[in-house]
């Protein structure tokens, strides 16, 4: 009965992605929403569907079939083109329309950048601005948050509504393995690139050595890369880097790596009788909050970037968000009370950047000051964290 209602709500929860009033790309892994937001959201609009095989090879066989479908709905004053990387030739002609400036509104979906990256497009030349759509925050989901399924199943939509979310999850996975890494042909043998994904996931919230996954996987550092590479495009994973403005200490570095889901991470983690729960359950909990504080990040609009800090002595601190209208210092921590330990890199990080507004967020229910530093519950803190707000 939950499932089912949980179902129904799908249909209700609103997203804080806001559309920009001209031409955009949208990208974001399956499964995040994309098409559904945009039906809702343009109800008229004239549609594209190239995940159609039908209508795929229609219009790449015929690129101009666009010009002509465009001609012919002059009524139409948005035209959505979903999974445009499938067709990357279409954008000569979405590109020619635009400059035409006649023409409708084009959004443009995508889950890959990779083909258009690898084909040489140059994303209509800046004509279109370039958005992201996230996997649910839990502000938007509000009292349908729940932080132990959030951190075991993630906050795709596709999965979060499904009645067996460990089912999708893994289909989830052989989706991309399958479907748009091996018929694509990105790599030359699947199974190497699956022994790569099992390796990386242990780097999942984790300083990122590349000669070590090479090492591990038996291949070399220039394969590996490459694999990132891959991920990245995918939209399936990205990478955290060190923060250094005025940096008054020898850092580390290289950066920390994360999947964009702490559910999807959950899936490629292979765990055994030797993996501590709560090892992989931090991990988890970090990776939360990482992919909150993009969202948070794109749909703010501000400048801000994302980063994390870490000494070769030692000191860390999980995130550091910076830009014109704030700087912070997150440090994410599972356990229920506030230890003197979990404070000591916020302090080593205020040492050198007092301007900075410190956080520690972790698994307690009381929101504390401890030598200065704010320390919130987790779960609180991603249900206040709003776009266009300071931090909790």
């Amino acid at each position: 009965m939950a499932t089912a209602k949980k179902e129904a709500d799908l249909a209700t929860v609103s997203r804080f992605f806001q559309a920009p009033s001209t031409h955009y790309f949208l990208f974001g892994p399956r499964g995040t929403g994309k098409s559904t937001w945009l039906r809702e959201t343009y109800r008229d609009a004239l549609w594209i569907d190239l995940l159609k095989p039908e209508i795929l090879r229609e219009y790449v066989a015929r690129p101009e079939r666009l010009r002509e479908i465009v001609a012919g709905n002059p009524s139409r004053e948005v035209v959505v083109i979903d999974e445009v990387q499938k067709a990357p030739v279409l954008l000569d002609v979405v590109h020619d329309l635009i400059e035409s400036r006649a023409g409708p509104r084009f959004v443009l979906t995508g889950s890959s950048s990779r083909k258009l990256k690898r084909e040489g497009v140059d994303l209509l030349a800046g004509r279109a601005l370039l958005r992201a759509l996230h996997p649910f925050m839990a502000a938007e989901l509000g009292d349908r948050f729940r932080l132990d399924a959030a951190l075991t199943e993630g906050l795709v939509p596709l999965v979060w509504s499904s009645k067996e979310p460990e089912e999708v999850l893994k289909a989830y996975v052989g989706l991309y393995l399958k479907e748009e890494v091996q018929m694509e042909g990105l790599v030359r043998r699947i199974d190497g690139f699956a022994r790569f994904l099992e390796a990386v996931s242990f780097s999942h919230a984790a300083v990122l050595n590349v000669s070590e996954v090479a090492r591990e996987c038996q291949v070399s550092r220039k394969t590996v890369e490459g694999y990132l590479e891959i991920l990245e495009d995918l939209l399936l994973a990205f990478q955290v880097p060190v923060f250094s403005k005025r940096a008054q200490r020898h850092l580390t570095a290289h950066p920390k790596f994360f999947w964009f889901d702490a559910g999807v991470f959950v899936a490629m983690r292979p765990a055994g009788p030797l993996d501590r729960p709560e090892e992989i359950g931090g991990a988890a909990l970090e990776g939360l909050v990482a992919q909150h504080l993009r969202a948070w990040i794109d749909y703010s609009g501000e400048d801000f970037t994302l980063n994390f800090w870490r000494t070769k002595s030692g000191n860390e601190v999980d995130f550091v968000i910076y830009g014109r209208h704030g700087f912070w210092a997150l440090e994410v921590k599972r356990s229920a009370t506030v230890r003197p330990a979990d404070l000591r890199g916020l302090k080593a990080f205020r040492e050198d950047y007092p301007e900075a507004e410190l956080r520690l967020l972790y698994g307690g229910e009381e929101t504390l000051v401890v030598d200065g530093i704010r320390c919130v519950p987790c779960e609180e803190f991603l249900l206040e964290l709003f776009p266009g707000r300071p931090l909790p």
